[in-house]
């Protein structure tokens, strides 16, 4: 085969067909099932973009109803599950705590019923109801202190943030977050939804695809990005330090965190939302300094770079609206993978439409033909 052929990282190459998500990295375009991201974040909910990525149409009135109820009754999670976390050292990142807890419910609901729609519509309904309770339960376990209960009577976001702190949030802290979830549902075959299809493909159980689906989303090149833009922004310290650190990133080749992407060749739509999102979070609870920064960061980035393509993407801004959220900086994965649970679940069911193990090839550059040298002789 040809080295021609061979493409780092498969850039470009397509891996599946899919009727999902579609997007326009020259034109900034997001669409669900064909509804721009813009149309699903002014109008929808989290629960609603999820059953239409899942099911391929907007639910009912009444279907809407049923799929809530359904995820209200199973936010619980096992004793076992959470005696489990309680084993889980302190110092251990929410998102290792998360795989871990996710690949468990596999022993609890590891039936393999692939081709049963009830099983795969119970699988749906309980990855979506339990996952944020258990990134919940580790925040509280690690610092000593028993989960908080979630409340039948809140809505998922809702529920959520009243789990971290068992405190009912403001409704519009709510409402942000729940769009923040909508804009991370879905996006195409991004690294850690390749690894989702992947796991798929062999026919093994839901959780165990979730599972590698958060391992995967856990690096700093993927879900990790928005932790470093905080990080980032802590180190500017201040807006007249922003010039500075931009020359030295391009001096030194350094990535500039939360700038940058693989498909977007403008600004991320996504970010556009995020950042009225966080300019509606200033305005009703307080500023932060870390935005302002954040801003001249943008100005200076789209001035120096924009001609390459290099723009915002959704993680420039999600991190300062989970900060003022009160969310602490290593659960901001996590709360990626709660959102995106939807997503890899669509592309897991898709995938066992047309399933074909995934197999790709290799370009061997290695050595040929070697002799065997006996070990007294090496």
């Amino acid at each position: 085969m040809s080295v021609d052929l061979y493409k780092p990282g498969l850039e470009g190459v397509p891996a599946a067909k899919s009727s999902i998500s579609y997007i326009d990295g020259t034109q900034g375009i997001l669409e669900y099932r064909g509804i721009r991201i813009e149309d699903l974040a002014q109008n929808s909910s989290f629960l609603e973009t999820a059953y239409l990525l899942i099911w391929g149409e907007l639910p009912s009135q009444t279907e809407l109803e049923a799929f809530e109820h359904d995820i209200r009754y199973h936010r619980r999670i096992k004793y076992r599950i959470r005696d489990m976390m309680k084993c889980f050292p302190e110092s251990g990142h929410p998102m290792d705590a998360l795989q871990a807890s996710a690949a468990a419910l596999g022993l609890f609901y590891s039936r393999r019923a692939l081709d049963d729609p009830i099983y795969i519509r119970n699988a749906v309904i309980r990855l979506l109801a339990k996952i944020p309770t258990m990134v919940a339960a580790f925040q509280l376990i690690r610092k000593g202190n028993d989960p908080v209960q979630p409340r039948d009577d809140l809505s998922y976001a809702a529920n959520f943030l009243y789990m971290l702190r068992e405190q009912e949030p403001d409704p519009l802290a709510a409402h942000v977050f729940d769009v923040c979830l909508m804009l991370h549902a879905e996006h195409s075959i991004n690294a850690s939804t390749f690894s989702a299809m992947v796991t798929s493909s062999t026919l093994t159980d839901p959780y165990a695809v979730i599972a590698s689906a958060v391992g995967t989303l856990g690096g700093p090149l993927h879900g990790g990005a928005n932790e470093e833009v905080i990080e980032m922004l802590e180190e500017i310290g201040a807006v007249e330090n922003a010039a500075a650190y931009l020359d030295n990133c391009i001096r030194q080749k350094r990535k500039i965190m939360g700038f940058g992407h693989r498909v977007y060749k403008v600004k991320d739509p996504r970010a556009n939302i995020l950042q009225d999102l966080a300019e509606q979070m200033f305005d009703r609870f307080g500023g932060d300094r870390y935005y302002e920064i954040a801003v001249e960061l943008e100005r200076l980035v789209e001035d120096r770079l924009g001609e390459k393509g290099i723009y915002a993407n959704v993680d420039f801004y999600s991190g300062l609206v989970y900060r003022k959220l009160g969310i602490p900086t290593d659960l901001f994965t996590p709360l990626f993978a709660i959102a995106r649970v939807a997503g890899w679940l669509a592309h897991w069911k898709e995938q066992l439409n047309e399933n074909r193990i995934f197999r790709p090839t290799q370009i061997y550059v290695g050595q040929r033909d070697r002799v065997f040298v006996p070990r007294d002789k090496r």
